[in-house]
């Protein structure tokens, strides 16, 4: 049996007045999984601890059946891009794009060969000399998304990367996303408050309130009801009689 890319086995952690409670799910390969629930629910937690920021209350993450944790952090090869991207403002596309292979003391040749050519993937060759503040929402993310992918990583995971942006942008983005398993061998989860970009995007979704998971379903059956009031609810499906 094939390990998974990701595992959940039983998650429990406290963060300030943010509790997760006994999350278990895993990805397979090249898969992509949402994260799907309102502000607050507990989304960006998960996602960082998939990172493996925070030790567990209980419970484990597993990367490719290792603890996380158990892994330096130069060795998870996990991408990681934020709502806001967080790119640095005084340094260049290039320089920001580059900036883990530095870390990781990749020749220059090197460097300039990677960065080029995930440039020309992702459509950005054009501003490679450019500067954050001058670019476009939709630049910014594909330079988040390039610095991301430039190290390869086994794991991508992205908070609301496309909350920000217009639905044209939105909608080419999408289809540069879709194709990311499969270029890049890795496995994606990302987290969403939005219906449509969920099953847009992933072939399983699963449902977060209150630190809780309250379902994971295929993106095509998203909208069935269940016995869980609280989940009919959210997807729109209560009662109005």
């Amino acid at each position: 049996m094939a390990i998974a890319p990701l595992e959940f086995d039983n998650f429990c952690l406290r963060r300030g007045d943010m509790r997760i409670t006994n999350i278990s799910f895993s990805l397979q390969e090249r898969e992509t999984f949402a994260i799907l629930g309102r502000t607050g629910a507990g989304k960006t937690l998960l996602l960082e601890s998939a990172a493996g920021f925070y030790p567990p209350e209980s419970g484990r993450v597993l990367l490719y059946g290792t603890p996380v944790r158990d892994i330096p952090l130069t060795e998870r090869r996990i991408g990681f891009v934020y709502q806001d991207y967080a790119l640095f403002p005084h340094m260049t596309v290039e320089d920001n794009i580059a900036y883990g292979l530095r870390v990781r003391r990749a020749s220059h040749a090197e460097q300039e060969e990677k960065v080029r050519t995930i440039a020309e993937l992702l459509g950005i060759s054009h501003v490679r000399k450019n500067y954050p503040q001058t670019l476009s929402g939709g630049e910014r993310q594909r330079v988040a998304l390039a610095r991301a992918l430039v190290l390869r990583p086994r794991l991508l995971l992205l908070d609301e990367p496309f909350s920000s942006l217009d639905p044209a942008t939105r909608k080419t983005l999408y289809g540069k996303v879709r194709r990311i398993p499969h270029t890049f061998n890795c496995a994606v989860l990302f987290v969403t408050h939005d219906f449509r970009e969920a099953q847009s995007l992933a072939s399983r979704i699963g449902v977060m309130a209150h630190g809780k998971m309250l379902c994971i379903r295929p993106a095509d059956e998203l909208f069935l009801r269940s016995d869980d009031p609280e989940l009919n609810t959210f997807l729109g499906l209560e009662d109005h009689a």
